[in-house]
């Protein structure tokens, strides 16, 4: 009996309790209309690559866009994982998306981070949003030991942003250096002029592609080298691409147009002899897996838009894992959090979701939980909706705290691969203890949800309401002064006001506290993806005692 066979006897599909026919369930999926429309609307937005006058000089020129390169660089119908695609949204001094398009896709079937320049969008120079996110991406591929391709034609630094690129933007070429120390290979296709900052992309990979007539690389254009020297010189002779397959050595490769360098690309890509470290299951590998026995589409219906108003997260599971069958461990002990294994795209998890707020007892539940997947090398899929950990005199005696730290102590020094989707509410502790962007998941993602509703991003206080009391009032009942319910009243409405707008999905995504906001009805095939991704690297648990209090 195969492996797909027993699971199939043994392990049930999860019966689904959602009502159609209910108020609630038409309720939610009326409500999740204009959030999914409000995101695609500004994903969209996200896409534009400049003003209109930009672009058709751009094409003028004969240059294809930056988004055009992508899709000739990607393989045929290759899906492709945009990342951080809102970063600087509603910054007046950024760029949407930091003038960088940054996402994994396949080349010669190769899961790789491609990188492409946006010229048309300030001329493709470097802000600080552009300086975080590509640390970001450089951080993803470091941890999955992606190949890279860097599509570049960047005026470099912004110079109105000196101080906040300068610095932080050096990182980027130390990032370079230790990527291909560490054996992860690189290329770099130069489609226009790539000036001083923009120069060392192409210096430090190991590939570089150059257009004819096209790419120019130099540390100083010819206006500052006549300025600094008083040489005269033109931008060809100084930096061109021929110049540079001839004479310095800078580039590996001269092609003739834009189509030939993506090409030239594509074979660098070929002649990798790559493989992932990891070995996917072979049911993955071939596509051998079932569907859940539910729509995606009832995501919508079974999880509430409003971010106040709880809902099951097995309803959820049961719509992401291949035949809606999921194990759970310990099902009647801390049943306000969810642990179990499934398979997704064929490919085994161990998944932590919240129903509730935390308890002593599910702190416990899942710091045996993470243990359990690190010995059987098993990857964590983290689905948060949470308002942290209870407070109060009882819960404080029963040693919370103590077992808070434990959970925590357990993911921070889990060494499988983790991903977090966040589907709700993430406060607190409760953030961190799920798994928050500081505790480093291998991908955070979060799913749409409104302005207004507090959506699914870390907040910096234990929730709205707490942090708003605390702050307003927790000051005067500690120095036994009577409260001015009136001014309270005042302050607590500014606060929660400032707290609101500051934890908004939009507001986070665009600093890049998470990865990217996808629609929930993507959310399995976008696990999926990310899931094979981190197969490039040994996925291997680890010893996990730290020093906890017992």
């Amino acid at each position: 009996m195969s492996a797909d066979t027993l699971q199939h006897h043994l392990v049930q599909p999860y019966k689904s309790v959602a009502n159609k026919a209910s108020e609630e369930y038409k309720r939610n999926y009326e409500e999740w209309q204009p959030i999914v429309a409000e995101l695609h609307e500004r994903l969209e937005e996200a896409t534009a690559e400049g003003k209109e006058k930009h672009i058709k000089l751009h094409k003028k020129r004969g240059q294809l866009l930056a988004r055009e390169r992508i899709d000739l660089l990607l393989d045929e119908d290759s899906p492709f994982l945009e990342l951080c695609q809102l970063a600087g949204y509603g910054q007046d001094d950024m760029t949407l998306g930091g003038s960088i398009v940054g996402g994994i896709g396949l080349v010669c079937g190769i899961e790789c981070m491609v990188i492409a320049s946006v010229p048309t969008l300030a001329g493709g120079s470097m802000n600080e949003t552009s300086v975080l996110k590509g640390g970001r991406l450089a951080q993803i591929i470091h941890e999955n030991g992606l190949p890279v391709i860097n599509l570049t034609q960047s005026g470099g630094a912004n110079l109105e942003q000196q101080f906040k690129v300068f610095h932080r933007g050096g990182g980027g070429f130390r990032n370079q250096a230790i990527l291909s120390k560490s054996g992860v290979p690189s290329c770099c296709v130069v489609f226009g002029s790539s000036t001083a900052g923009g120069a060392y992309t192409p210096g430090m990979s190991d590939c570089v592609i150059m257009v004819k007539k096209q790419a120019q690389v130099f540390l100083g254009g010819p206006p500052l080298v006549q300025m600094a020297t008083g040489e005269v010189t033109d931008a060809e002779s100084l930096g061109g691409a021929d110049m540079h397959s001839r004479i310095s050595g800078v580039s590996d490769q001269l092609a003739v147009d834009e189509l030939d360098a993506i090409r030239k690309a594509r074979e660098w890509v070929s002649h990798l002899n790559w493989t992932k470290v990891g070995q996917l299951p072979k049911r993955h590998l071939l596509s051998n897996f079932e569907e859940p026995l539910y729509p995606a589409d009832d995501i919508l219906g079974v999880a509430s838009a409003n971010i106040r108003v709880p809902f099951d997260a097995m309803e959820v599971i049961a719509r992401l894992v291949d035949g809606s069958r999921f194990t759970a461990f310990k099902p009647l002990y801390g049943v306000n959090l969810i642990t179990g294994w499934a398979f997704i795209h064929g490919i085994p998890v161990g998944i932590i979701a919240n129903n509730n707020v935390l308890f002593t007892a599910e702190s416990n539940k899942a710091t045996q939980f993470i243990q359990l997947c690190n010995m059987k090398h098993t990857p964590l899929v983290f689905l948060q909706n949470i308002t942290g950990f209870m407070v109060g005199k009882r819960y404080e005696e029963d040693g919370i705290i103590k077992a808070g730290a434990r959970f925590i102590n357990a993911v921070s020094n889990s060494t499988v691969p983790a991903i977090t989707i966040m589907m709700g509410a993430s406060y607190g502790a409760g953030n961190y203890a799920m798994c928050g962007r500081s505790y480093n998941p291998s991908h955070t993602l979060s799913d749409s949800y409104s302005p207004g509703q507090t959506p699914s991003a870390p907040s910096w206080v234990p929730n709205n309401l707490q942090g708003t009391t605390e702050l307003t009032v927790g000051k005067f009942f500690r120095a036994g002064i009577e409260i001015d319910e009136e001014v309270a009243s005042t302050r607590k409405q500014m606060f929660q006001s400032l707290v609101e707008s500051e934890s908004d999905v939009y507001y986070t995504s665009a600093r890049m506290l998470d990865d990217g906001i996808i629609d929930p009805r993507d959310t399995r095939t976008v696990l999926g993806f990310c899931l094979s991704v981190v197969y490039n690297k040994e996925v291997k648990g680890g010893n996990l005692y730290g020093v906890s209090r017992m």
